[in-house]
């Protein structure tokens, strides 16, 4: 029994270690749907459905970059108290808009134009050429998905929901590329 009150005491000591160490973040800013990084790590995107999302964050000092394809990167330093939110406004730059052709990248279950999500709620980050360009789920409805140029793409996309998937795609101009996502079971 002695045992087990000190194992209770140690895990009980490190949470509350833990809940001391950590503090979090909330952004409001011109696009919602830009990325979070902290300290160069994605966390999630600043808000969806207009509402801002509150993510977890190490105390302290930590810099937090804003990031969506059509804007230039925004970053700010913040000091994340312990145990509070810190509440960061952000501004964005537009980016020129580039000339067409384009061809259009989706993922999905299948079809190009599927009505069903495969994705509800999957903020996982999408990179094309090592670059962030949106998550999972805001890039998995039908007539969403991405304009790009025709070319060909290193496609990576980390999701907790589908895993770490990596491959080449080639866009066509005025043509829909569905890459379909499997769920890590049915792999």
């Amino acid at each position: 029994m002695t045992h087990l009150r000190f194992a209770v005491a140690v895990f009980g000591f490190a949470a509350a270690l833990s809940a001391q160490s950590t503090g979090y973040i909330k952004a409001r800013g011109n696009v919602g749907h830009a990325a979070v990084f902290v300290n160069g790590n994605y966390i999630g995107p600043a808000y969806r459905f207009g509402i801002p999302e509150k993510y977890s964050v190490p105390a302290g000092n930590v810099e937090v970059t804003f990031r969506e394809p059509r804007y230039q990167d925004s970053t700010v330093k913040v000091t994340v108290t312990a145990g509070k939110t810190a509440k960061v406004h952000f501004a964005m730059t537009k980016l020129p808009v580039p000339e067409p052709p384009f061809g259009r990248l989706r993922l999905g279950g299948g079809e190009a134009e599927s009505f069903m999500s495969v994705a509800a709620g999957d903020t996982g980050a999408v990179y094309l050429n090592d670059k962030y360009y949106g998550y999972v789920d805001e890039l998995n409805d039908a007539g969403g998905g991405l304009l790009l140029k025709p070319g060909t793409y290193s496609l990576h996309v980390v999701s907790s929901r589908f895993g770490d998937l990596r491959r080449e795609v080639t866009i066509t101009a005025n043509k829909v590329t569905v890459v379909p996502l499997v769920e890590r079971a049915e792999r």
